[in-house]
This record gives structure tokens, sequence and C-alpha cells, in this order.
């Protein structure tokens, strides 16, 4: 991906860093600068646009270790070298990194199928030997970019797009697949930084929001549902919501105790390997205020159940 371009432009100087900048310094350096020239914030402002295309293009190469490497390498030859005509100098269109060492190689009348020629003396350290062998450029793809957004926790079950806006003002949508957990990444190929042998990938971080009643517990969910003392003791049906937006139908059993868990299989997290359960744990409520009625009935349960003590199996088992 180097051109002319490589030799004439001192990408660092372009950023405001020193040449032997850590990678650090070089993305501190190109958030700031991008941030203050960005199209978004300077509409209509052509040497702000030139600006921020610049500094877009230094630190697409600056920041991957192949391409600066590259770079550093051309810039030591100064520019005293010299392009051969067609071969991507002066007057010609961008090119691949042949288009600064094609005349040179090309000089020695070296073709693709043939072997004749060889590199100059002053090249010959450069690559390694002193014939065209000694030297294999292999294209680099280019490196990755990363990034974050959040979902909410349906849609961390169910699957979901969300649209993620670049520094250029691109918009990116991004498939997020169901039954993704917080945390884990999602890679979009070919979003990522450019490079001789085709672009990078953008690697997004998703962060889930937590719901106020379902939480993820492995491809189970699970949810706290109240119940009323009568329909603890006496059993009966309870409806009981679903992340699919409908209700489902529950048993009680009479007698049930406060914090039993029932299952409804299949109604958990689904994803390709495997489809949980929806755990439902019963809470007993306690009425906070009762009526007259009420009050006399429970009373009246009171007394029909004097002789039953609740503690008793704890009495029973207590080691004094």
């Amino acid at each position: 991906m180097a051109s002319q371009d490589w030799v004439e432009k001192d990408f660092y100087k372009i950023l405001g860093v020193a040449k032997d900048a850590s990678d650090a310094d070089i993305k501190k350096a190109y958030r700031k600068l991008a941030r203050k020239y960005h199209p978004d914030t300077n509409a209509g402002d052509a040497e702000a646009e030139k600006k921020f295309k610049d500094i877009t293009e230094a630190n697409s190469v600056l920041s991957n270790p192949e391409d600066r490497q590259q770079y550093d390498a051309i810039r030591a030859m100064g520019s005293g070298a010299r392009f051969a005509p067609g071969s991507g100098g002066q007057g010609a269109g961008p090119g691949g990194f042949e288009d600064l060492f094609g005349g040179i190689f090309n000089q020695g009348g070296r073709t693709r199928g043939g072997a004749s020629g060889g590199i100059p003396p002053e090249f010959a350290d450069l690559f390694g030997g002193g014939g065209f062998g000694g030297f294999q450029q292999q294209p680099t793809k280019g490196s990755d970019r990363t990034a974050s957004t959040t979902i909410s926790f349906k849609g961390s079950i169910q699957g979901t797009t969300v649209s993620l806006r670049e520094p250029d003002g691109n918009v990116i949508d991004v498939k997020i697949p169901a039954g993704i957990k917080d945390g884990q990444k999602v890679r979009q190929r070919g979003k990522g930084n450019p490079g001789a042998a085709g672009n990078g990938d953008l690697i997004i971080t998703v962060h889930v929001k937590e719901h106020p009643f379902f939480k993820r517990d492995g491809n189970n969910i699970r949810i706290h549902v109240p119940i009323s003392f009568n329909e603890a003791a006496l059993g009966g049906n309870i409806e009981v919501p679903t992340m699919e937006g409908e209700k489902v139908k529950l048993h009680l059993a009479a007698g049930t105790p406060s914090g039993r868990t029932l299952r409804v299989k299949g109604r958990g997290v689904k994803t390709a390997k495997a489809t949980g359960d929806l755990l439902v744990t019963v809470d007993v409520v306690v009425p906070q205020k009762l009526n007259d009625a009420a009050k006399a009935a429970v009373e009246a349960f009171a007394d029909a159940t004097a002789g039953e003590d609740p503690r008793a199996v704890i009495a029973a088992h207590a080691v004094l």
C-alpha cells in the first residue's frame, strides 16, 4: 500500500508525534486531532476536511506495525529514491509497494517470468542479499479496530441489530446474534483498517443492560413471581410472563412454600447449541393491611391450626 506519498508525506509530523512514538502515543494524538477536524464539527470547511483525511491516512499507516516498518524503511532512503516511468512516480496514480521499488527491480531487465538483473549494491543490505530472491515482500492485511456497544437484555436473548457511527460519519450496521452474553465480542469482517492484502476486522465488545425482573443463569432465565397466601395454601394456576412477551400458565400445588422454583421447559435462552428453560421462583406475599373480614378469617385460621408449630423441626434438631 506504499506509494510516492510515503516519501513526500511525513506522517509523524502530521500527527505531531516523534518518530519513536509508542502505539499509545500515536492513538492518543490521532483521537485528539480527529475530534478537532472531524467533518461533523467543521461542516463546509475544506481545509479541515483535508487535514482530517491526512491524519486518518497517517494513523492507518503508523498504527499498523508492518506498514509502519515499511514506511520507516522507505523514509530512511530519503527523497533521493527515484521512480521509473510508469512505476507510480510523479504523475502516476497511487499503487502498491511496487510503486517505489518497481523501477529499481526493472532496471536490470527483470520481468515477471525472468530473473535477469539484480538489486543495486546500495539496496543489497536492506533486502538481505544481492539478488532479487533475497527479498519477497508479502502483502499484509490491515489491522483490526475495536468498538463497544450496549444492548437491552431482550436484545441479548432474541438478537438485535445496532448501528455504529464511524469518525468519518459512515454508519455500520452490526447484527448481534441471539443468546450473546455480557462482555462477548462480535467480529465484523472487512471493517477494520485497510491493508495491501485487504481490510482488517472490526471487533465489537457487547455490554448487556440488566432487566428489572429477568436474570440470566447460563442458558436459563430466572424470574421471581409473587403469589398470595391463599394461592400457596390452596394451590391453583398462575400466569407468568416470558421474554417473548406472552404469558404461560403454571400450576401451583396446594401447600407450595415460598421460595420453591418451578421449571418451564424451552422458555430460556435459545442458541445454536442448546435451549435453556424459564425458572420461576414463587415468593409468598404477606398482606400489609387487613380489613375486618380478612383479619377475622386469619384469626379463624390461626385458631384452627393452633396445634401446629412450623419451627418444630428446628427445635428437634437444635444442638445445645
